[in-house]
């Protein structure tokens, strides 16, 4: 199981974690990128397995969960959160609560596969996941830059 795991959040977090936890310009700018490279690795039946398996299982199997936390969520979080308070920190983004932010920035992933996945509710067109990173990022930018910074990016 962690083999799996492993194969499927590799290249994130070989990847893009370093980046995130040492950025120190725009946080849209990463953000972007790391919500788009999930949505890639997403796309691919084989990767949306691990996630389909985590959120199915893992409340009966916590080991499960707890191979996916250590694995995955201990690396992520603690950089995405950097990410967010250095964005605060530099006035590029308004004064937020980064660990809530994250929970922000990723939740409507979460969301989006649990209701495809677990209640076998799909948006037309299937997935759709770049169209939901897309509308996502939109909003997300909108509520959180800072003013100067948020009309900038209009």
């Amino acid at each position: 199981m962690e083999g799996i795991i492993m194969r499927a959040v590799a290249p994130i977090a070989e990847g893009a974690l370093p980046q995130l936890a040492s950025f120190e310009g725009d946080p849209r700018i990463p953000i972007t990128m790391l919500l788009k490279m999930i949505a890639g690795l997403l796309s691919n039946p084989e990767n949306l397995s691990v996630p389909r398996l985590v959120l199915r299982e893992g409340m009966n199997i916590p080991a499960i969960a707890e191979i996916y936390r250590r694995d995955v969520l201990d690396l992520a979080i603690p950089a995405l959160t950097g990410l967010v308070a250095r964005g605060v920190a530099s006035g590029r983004l308004r004064a937020i609560d980064p660990e809530l932010t994250v929970r922000t920035i990723v939740g409507p992933i979460i969301a989006h596969v649990m209701l495809s996945e677990v209640f076998g509710i799909h948006p037309e067109g299937g997935m759709a996941l770049d169209r939901l990173i897309d509308n996502h990022l939109d909003i997300l930018f909108g509520g959180i830059c800072a003013p100067e910074t948020a009309a900038r990016h209009e």
